[in-house]
């Protein structure tokens, strides 16, 4: 065992493990929190944290901890929504791209270079003024600035599937084109693509709550991540702990999503290589 394998591994345990409670959060708020996300008390309001409140009180008396709990359910949910929604798109794709004749192929993928070619930031404000705001045109605009990455990948690895001796015999066995898609060529480019999609996750997460702090995601009073730290910005001063656990909890699933997520690929690429 390398001494390199030593060090990821408890990294990747404990990323796995944040992971695992974030999902839980995610589920099942009610294992974490009693109180209600949107529940006010004004009596209580900029309250620091203390016993009864973990992460402190809001500018309208809401608990910031139950807040943040409840908020793991949409900004998990935008980011998975939109990866998913990305692969879908980019399977369709990257294998029209792939199985289509020269002028087809070269028009997809300058396509989608165009877009590659666009910062991923800018490309889903653009999208999003023409989808609206609110989680689902921030869940549209995410998936297409996943999906033209997505579907380079699923178009190389359906080339390189096509010229294989199996396809090849299939297609010679009079197998029809699109059975030999689905049984075959579908099948293979997949493992590469939900590999890279998990890699991908934690930026999808990131892009969302992004837009939502400009004001184009999920607006209030829903608790995601980014809007309350929109909300928590104007009381940095008098209450920093509005902005600052949100924060530190959309960091921290960041980070785990992508040390599991690379974890997986360095396996995927090991299993490659073996």
């Amino acid at each position: 065992m390398s001494a390199r394998t030593r060090t990821v591994r408890p990294a990747v345990r404990v990323a796995g493990l944040v992971l695992a409670l974030i999902l839980l959060a995610a589920l099942a708020p009610g294992l974490f929190t009693g109180a209600g996300a949107t529940d006010t008390d004004p009596l209580n309001a900029l309250r620091p944290p203390d016993g009864a409140h973990w992460f402190g009180t809001d500018q309208l008396g809401r608990d910031v901890f139950a807040r943040v709990v409840h908020g793991t359910r949409y900004s998990l949910a935008i980011g998975a929504a939109a990866t998913g929604a990305g692969v879908v798109v980019a399977v369709v794709w990257g294998l029209a791209a792939a199985l289509s004749g020269r002028f087809g192929d070269a028009l997809l993928m300058r396509t989608a270079d165009a877009l590659l070619a666009l910062p991923g930031l800018l490309l889903a404000l653009l999208v999003v003024l023409v989808a609206g705001k609110g989680v689902v045109g921030t869940t549209i605009a995410v998936a297409v600035g996943t999906a033209p990455g997505f579907a380079r990948v699923v178009r190389a690895q359906a080339l390189v599937v096509r010229r294989s001796g199996y396809v090849e015999s299939a297609v010679a066995l009079g197998v029809p084109r699109p059975l030999v898609v689905l049984r075959h060529v579908l099948p293979n480019t997949l493992g590469p693509l939900l590999v890279l999609a998990t890699v991908t996750l934690g930026a999808a997460i990131s892009t969302g709550a992004a837009l939502s702090y400009l004001g184009l995601g999920a607006q209030p009073p829903t608790p995601e991540w980014g809007a309350m730290l929109t909300e928590g910005q104007g009381f940095l001063d008098q209450a920093w702990w509005i902005a600052l656990f949100p924060g530190l909890l959309l960091l921290t699933t960041v980070l785990a999503v992508t040390v599991v997520g690379r974890h997986a690929q360095h396996r995927a690429e090991g299993r490659a290589f073996s």
